[in-house]
């Protein structure tokens, strides 16, 4: 069982027999010779992945921290209302939502920038062999080049526009976009706030690591929910162009997706797991540091933060409803399909 590679082994990728074009971009990923598409970067990021999920279990035999999917709030609009919207020619706010998730894909680029403190000190076990030990070298920098892509190959941001583009024929222009992101983001201005620290006693860098995995984490397994609604809203052929492609786009990037929950799962497992050295050289328990940060970044995510899009979505619907004839009729039908 290898669990030990390389900054370079984690960021091969598979021989495809064909490139992902999307929107006139090369874009990472392919496709073999059966025409399934294969995940870029994943040729030994998914056997880490593996491997070091049963090191851990074998080690301390314990659940691998997760939350249940049917635990977490659904997409909103949901999949009637957009599709309502659709039918009365109300695009503006699905391709508001669609532009929105490629613009935030691209800020997944930053996560190579996050400074990881010395993690050996951190602990009382040792981490060498862990995907915690591995987050610096190639975790961060693959999970970057699938958000955002890298050089002149397109990531997860690319493929949403074209997603986009494909479904509704290149609605926008890049200063419309940039018009609609500044006027969405304002509206989510108040949830940007980061939360303080929990534990001063701990190494404020790495529990500030925690805080965003647990964020990030969290983000990741509640875009299932996206994906979902956008597969389904994307491929109904009568209500937007691109005969499914956009669709099946999305499928993509979904399957990109997987890797990143489970290394980020396996890393906040494997800390849970272990003995944290405070800056007093103190140990505390890493279930106490790891499940509180955890608590509260899912508490917010589910609340706060969930709200928050809510609030940033209605406003695009009631933007594009408010000049029109029957505006009030359609946002109180579209309210009656709420589940």
């Amino acid at each position: 069982m290898q669990v030990d590679w390389s900054f370079d082994e984690l960021l091969e990728s598979d021989t495809v027999a064909e490139p992902l074009v999307a929107g006139g971009v090369r874009c990472h990923g392919g496709f073999d010779q059966t025409g399934a598409y294969v995940s870029p970067r994943t040729k030994n990021r998914w056997p880490a992945i593996r491997s070091w999920q049963q090191q851990r279990s074998q080690e301390f035999g314990t659940e691998l921290l997760d939350i249940a999917l049917d635990t977490w709030p659904g997409a909103y609009p949901n999949v009637a209302q957009a599709k309502f919207l659709l039918r009365e020619g109300v695009r503006e706010p699905i391709i508001g939502r669609l532009t929105q998730i490629g613009t935030v894909e691209g800020f997944g680029s930053m996560i190579r920038y996050s400074p990881i403190p010395d993690l050996q000190a951190c602990f009382v076990e040792d981490i060498r062999g862990t995907a915690t030990w591995h987050l610096g070298r190639g975790l961060y920098e693959a999970h970057a080049r699938d958000e955002a892509g890298y050089k002149s190959e397109g990531g997860h941001k690319q493929m949403w526009f074209a997603a986009r583009d494909l479904a509704f024929e290149s609605p926008l222009t890049e200063d419309q976009t940039e018009t609609m992101m500044d006027r969405m983001f304002g509206y989510g201005a108040a949830a940007a706030a980061s939360a303080g620290p929990m534990f001063p006693a701990v190494n404020q860098e790495l529990e500030l690591l925690i805080q965003s995995m647990s964020r990030l984490l969290l983000i990741e397994i509640s875009a299932y929910h996206v994906f979902a609604w956008a597969e389904e809203v994307l491929a109904d052929s009568e209500l937007v162009a691109g005969d499914g492609e956009a669709a099946r786009l999305v499928s993509y990037i979904r399957a990109d997706e997987a890797p990143h929950v489970e290394y980020l799962k396996t890393t906040l497992s494997e800390m849970r797991d272990r003995t944290f050295v405070a800056e007093s050289g103190r140990h505390i328990a890493g279930t106490e540091v790891v499940g509180q940060i955890w608590e509260s970044a899912r508490a917010e995510s589910v609340g706060a933060r969930h709200e928050a899009n809510v609030r940033i979505v209605r406003s695009e619907i009631e933007l594009a409803l408010e000049s029109r004839q029957r505006g009030k009729d359609i946002l109180a039908q579209f309210d009656a399909l709420a589940v």
